[in-house]
This record gives C-alpha cells, structure tokens and sequence, in this order.
C-alpha cells in the first residue's frame, strides 16, 4: 500500500493507494506521527484501494483506535463500490463516518468545529466560577525550558477551567499539570489542562501575565468535588453579602 499525506487547513488528508492487507502497518505509523505532530483531524480517502481483507481491516480499526485514543476524529471519503459490502460486513459504517466525496467530509470536519464550540459555551454557562485566591504548584508538560515547577496564584476556578496568574512564558496549546489545595481541608487535587486563552498586556493590563486554561481528562469524581467546593464558596459568599 501507498500513502501520501497532505494538509487542508488542520486536517491530515491520506490518500491510500493499493491494497490494505497484512503489510499495510505503515498506515498505523502514519497516523501515529499525524497526532503527534497535532493534527488530531484525519482524513483517509480509498478512491484509490484495490482490495481490503481481514488483516487490513484489523489495521484499519486499530489506526482508528489510535486516532479515538487522542481524542482526535478520523473519517473515509471516497469507498469504492467493490468494498463498500466489506465495510457493511465488517462494521465499519455503523462507527465510522464516511463521505462520498473528500468536499462533504472535510466540510463535516467543520460541522463539528461548530457543535463543538456550542457545546463548549453551554458548558461554560452551566458551571459557575468562583473568585479565589489560592497558590498552585504548576508544571509543564512537553517543554524543556519549562520543566521547573512554578508556583503561581489561581484568580478563579470553575469545574472545567481556571485563570492562573503571575507568568508570561506559556502559549496557546501548551499542555500543564496543576496541584492546588482546596481549603479548609486542603483537600489536594491534581488536574491536566490545556492554555486556552492568553490576556494582551495593552487590553487587559489587569489580567496579564497570566492565562486561562481548561481542564482536560477530568474524572466525574475529581470534577464533583470542586462543583462542591465552587457551590459551597458561592453560598458563603451570597451569605456575608
């Protein structure tokens, strides 16, 4: 098999070529370096692929897997008739989303940008966010100049986010690990997130330096107890007002 990899926007197209059989590994490789390179869209296109058997269906689900593991989307554009019933038989179109053309698919990839985006502000407006003034100890994760472990001040909390104040040298897309104590128990919790948003020093000189995260791999349970916390807080402080 034959893969050649281009680029439309942030999305990895794949053109396959041949057949995809039990030497096709190459497509789990090739999809492995997309996602770590940060191109969690992919897009396999088989206008080209002469034959699927077992084995190559087996390369296929485990390349997929792979994508659904990083939280990423895969979709096929272009299943030639000949192996449109492989698909049926093997299951593949009940999980996997498939296009008649590479247009319509790439178009769904942007579909879903949209819904992602509602369900995100649905979110936002759903948890409430508490004003706070707490230190974190915060490390960086996949960056040598920031291996060190900074502390530095939480100015709001919400149950899928956080604004952290007193550093500079973070952009968007860098991925950290945060430890904060929750009082009075000082309860400690441990929490991936991801930057998401970076104040301007000219527009918001009294956010800056600091940055805005949102949490990710957030267990319910880890979840549950800051939505405590937050509504505990919240009350209190209705209470003394």
């Amino acid at each position: 098999m034959e893969i050649k990899a281009r680029r439309k926007g942030n999305i990895v197209i794949l053109d396959l070529c041949g057949s995809i059989d039990v030497n096709s590994a190459g497509l789990i490789e090739v999809v492995g370096q997309c996602l770590r390179d940060g191109y969690y869209d992919i897009l396999c296109n088989f206008e080209e692929v002469e034959l699927v058997d077992y084995m190559g269906i087996s390369v296929i689900v485990i390349a997929y897997k792979e994508v659904m593991n990083n939280n990423g989307r895969m979709k096929f554009s272009g299943i030639p008739v000949h192996l449109k019933g492989v698909f049926s038989v093997a299951g593949l179109d009940r999980v996997i989303d498939i296009y008649a053309t590479e247009e319509l698919a790439i178009d769904s990839f942007k579909e879903d940008k949209v819904i992602e985006n509602i369900k995100k502000m649905q979110l936002r407006r759903r948890f409430k966010r508490l004003p706070i003034d707490i230190k974190i100890e915060l490390k960086v994760k996949h960056n040598k100049e920031l291996e060190e472990c900074l502390r530095l001040d939480v100015l709001n909390l919400s149950a899928i986010g956080a604004y952290i104040y007193g550093c500079d040298k973070f952009k968007l897309g860098d991925e950290v690990i945060l430890s904060l104590k929750l009082p009075p128990k000082q309860q400690e919790i441990q929490l991936e997130a991801k930057v998401v948003w970076l104040p301007d020093k000219q527009v918001q000189p009294h956010h800056y330096p600091g940055m805005g995260v949102e949490f990710s791999h957030i267990s319910p349970s880890v979840q549950e107890k800051l939505i405590e916390f937050i509504e505990r807080n919240l009350s209190l402080s209705s209470t003394d007002d």
